[in-house]
């Protein structure tokens, strides 16, 4: 008996070993399975970048914007869970131009992710290649406000550098999977004629009003404005990031009524109560416009942005136009 269990505890031993084997081979394969179809970690700095990269990614990526599209992306505090987001991102996208410098580079360091440091293999610049205006052609200095030397950040609201950034997107995630050339490619498209029929809408409603003069708050709108062909005459802050004196309040409702401007366009994190002072000296009314994705009710992706701000603004140059 006991050579017979003997021989029988010799025969099931690499029995077991071999099924041990196969199932470990086979866990290893689940691991493996899970690890390449696992969507892409990407950490975008604005609402705007993360709903691009939603468009072109798809269910392929995962995405995380830093700052709401409700808070000035200039100045944004630096969570520990920004940290965190940024430790295990595959890819960085920022908007670049000095936005983000006020806030950005500590928790680049902290997250000790080599992928999205600048230069990183995880790391994009949203802004090369975009049309980018306010390009200062003289030195910059702190008495000139928060001027950014690299041009004006907020080039995002253009649609035409939207397309470019998704195109970019498009070919930084076939760069990091190639083998999702053909899903990217497919996103990128569907997403440009999309964005090309929403276009030819919003520029025969503002057609009527190519030339008209307004003000806006701070100088987020120069992409938005020269696109549709609208003039800024002046702005509430009178240097990026100063507050208005009475003395540049009452320059300013001066050279409203001269231009024939009845319109002021306000962020929606900016105080209320110098653009309405303004406003009424003037004759002219106050409009929130969104600058971001995120910034108002049910503009929860790129096109919706547009849609939303050439809306309201057209309503708002009808009824003061007709006034």
């Amino acid at each position: 008996m006991w050579r017979s269990h003997s021989r029988g505890r010799l025969f099931l031993n690499p029995l077991r070993r071999c099924l041990a084997g196969v199932a470990f081979a086979g866990a290893l394969a689940v691991v493996d399975a899970a690890a390449e179809t696992a969507p892409l970690r990407i950490v975008a700095t604005t609402e705007d970048l993360a709903a691009l990269a939603r468009e072109v990614g798809g269910d392929r990526v995962s995405v995380v914007a830093l700052a709401s599209g409700r808070q000035d992306p200039h100045q944004v505090d630096p969570k520990p869970s920004f940290i965190s987001a940024l430790s295990g991102a595959d890819l960085l996208i920022v908007v670049g131009r000095e936005l983000e410098v006020a806030w950005l580079p500590v928790l680049q360091t902290g997250s000790r992710n080599g992928k999205v440091q600048v230069g990183g293999s995880g790391y994009l610049d949203a802004s090369i290649g975009v049309k980018i205006l306010e390009i200062p052609t003289g030195q910059v200095t702190r008495a000139m406000g928060d001027v950014h030397a690299q041009g004006n950040p907020h080039y995002w609201l253009d649609p035409a550098n939207g397309r470019i950034i998704a195109r970019s997107i498009r070919d930084k995630l076939t760069q990091l999977v190639p083998a999702d050339r053909a899903y990217f490619d497919q996103r990128y498209a569907d997403f440009d004629e999309r964005l090309a029929a929403a276009e030819h809408h919003w520029d025969a409603a503002l057609a009527p009003y190519r030339g008209a003069k307004l003000v806006t708050y701070h100088r987020s709108w120069p992409n938005f404005m020269e696109r549709w062909g609208l003039e800024v005459i002046g702005y509430v802050e009178p240097k990026p990031g100063i507050p208005a004196p009475p003395s540049h309040i009452i320059q300013l409702v001066e050279e409203m009524k001269r231009h024939g401007a009845r319109l002021i366009v306000v962020e929606p994190y900016w105080s209320l109560r110098t653009p309405a002072s303004i406003a009424s000296r003037a004759g002219a009314e106050v409009l929130v416009l969104a600058p971001s994705v995120g910034a108002a009710a049910g503009v929860t992706d790129y096109i919706q942005l547009f849609e939303y701000n050439v809306t309201h603004l057209v309503e708002a140059l009808r009824a003061t136009t007709d006034r």
